[in-house]
């Protein structure tokens, strides 16, 4: 006896109910889900090193699998101390920094008054003040959650440690979850997540280091003062589409108001959103190249939701978390119309178009078309 088929709106209401269940489960499990979904990824990345030292040097796998995540923590380290120094500077700093960027908008204020005869609101420069004295507490709070990030960092590299030496274990686990008949599938999935992830990250890390590049080189011809610590954070937060770049643009524009003045901090903003251009044409299609596609909305919207779920961390992990669940969907037939949301391709439309067309065509014009149709798939 056939199992009766369950209606449209039945299997669509089942997989709202388990993405609004998975979001509920993120948001309870924030503390422990987070550092997890970063190991994965870090430990895609550092599998073929791990593999390397199993099969070229011979090593143990546990051994191999923790030389791998030392080394990749020896890298993190020296990034973060170089921040650190930098921010201690600038911290030793800031007063002066305070003081000069009070000074530039009062001189914006009496060009705009000479200029423009505009006058600024008195609430305006109420608020400029208010937060010109809020910046230090802000930057030592900051400086004091530096605890809580270096144990998440431990977390992270700790887990990173155990899945690379179980991940046998764990696709051994997916194989048992899922019945035998699906073994070819979760065997595609688990590959192709692995490869295009791989791919993925490490064109990331190419790209944040053109990026660094780029926007030092571009700092330092300008004769900003902290061009280093600048150049990382640009580097840093631009792995968050949209956000993080206006982010990195009002942190460089402010830091170089408070050292240089205001014609350089345009200098800067202008040099910032030039090379995001850049990045976002010809950097980034050609390094990450990732197969997985997702569309403008969908990463925007992913972005918003990571940070309402896990704050920072989400916004970072919402691209990577997005193209996992596009490949999922994409090789599970009921699931493909999701993956066809997630993503930016025309193919379905533009053949409903044609298959309509074909309706009101002569039987010439319809095998014409359906002949210029194989032909299309087979350039494709």
């Amino acid at each position: 006896m056939r199992a009766a088929a369950l209606p449209h709106y039945a299997k669509v209401a089942f997989v709202l109910i388990i993405l609004i269940s998975t979001g509920y489960i993120c948001v309870l499990g924030k503390d422990v889900m987070a550092p997890l979904v970063f190991s994965f990824l870090f430990a895609m990345l550092l599998l073929p090193l791990a593999r390397f030292f199993e099969n070229k040097c011979r090593l143990p796998r546990g051994v191999a699998a923790m030389l791998s995540v030392i080394l990749f923590t020896a890298f993190v380290a020296a990034i973060i101390y170089i921040i650190a120094v930098q921010a201690g500077t600038l911290a030793d700093d800031w007063p002066q920094i305070k003081l000069q960027i009070s000074h530039s908008i009062d001189q914006l204020h009496r060009w705009t008054v000479n200029k423009f005869r505009f006058q600024w609101n008195a609430q305006m420069m109420n608020l400029t003040k208010e937060l010109n004295s809020q910046a230090a507490p802000v930057i030592g709070t900051t400086l004091i959650g530096l605890t809580s990030i270096v144990l998440f960092l431990v977390f992270i590299f700790i887990d990173t440690f155990f899945i690379l030496f179980y991940r046998r274990v764990l696709i051994s686990f997916l194989l048992k979850v899922f019945s035998d008949d699906r073994e070819v599938l979760v065997f595609d999935v688990a590959e192709q997540i692995q490869f295009i992830m791989k791919k993925y990250i490490s064109g990331l890390f190419l790209e944040m280091l053109c990026v660094f590049a780029i926007v030092f080189g571009l700092l330092s011809l300008i004769g900003v003062k902290y061009a280093l610590l600048l150049a990382l954070v640009t580097a840093i937060f631009n792995l968050i589409p949209y956000v993080g770049i206006f982010s990195a643009t009002a942190i460089s524009a402010l830091l170089t108001l408070g050292t240089l003045d205001p014609a350089k901090a345009a200098e800067v903003t202008a040099s910032i959103i030039a090379v995001h251009l850049i990045d976002s044409n010809i950097i980034m299609p050609r390094i990450v190249g990732s197969k997985v596609r997702l569309n403008a909305l969908v990463v925007v919207l992913g972005v918003v939701v990571g940070e309402m779920l896990w704050g920072i961390s989400g916004m970072f992990l919402s691209i990577p978390v997005l193209a996992i669940v596009k490949i999922v969907f994409d090789r599970v037939s009921d699931l493909k119309p999701w993956g066809l949301l997630l993503g930016d391709e025309t193919d379905y439309s533009e053949r409903l178009v044609h298959r309509v067309a074909k309706k009101s065509d002569t039987p010439k014009e319809a095998a014409k078309k359906a002949k210029d149709d194989i032909l299309d798939d087979k350039d494709k």
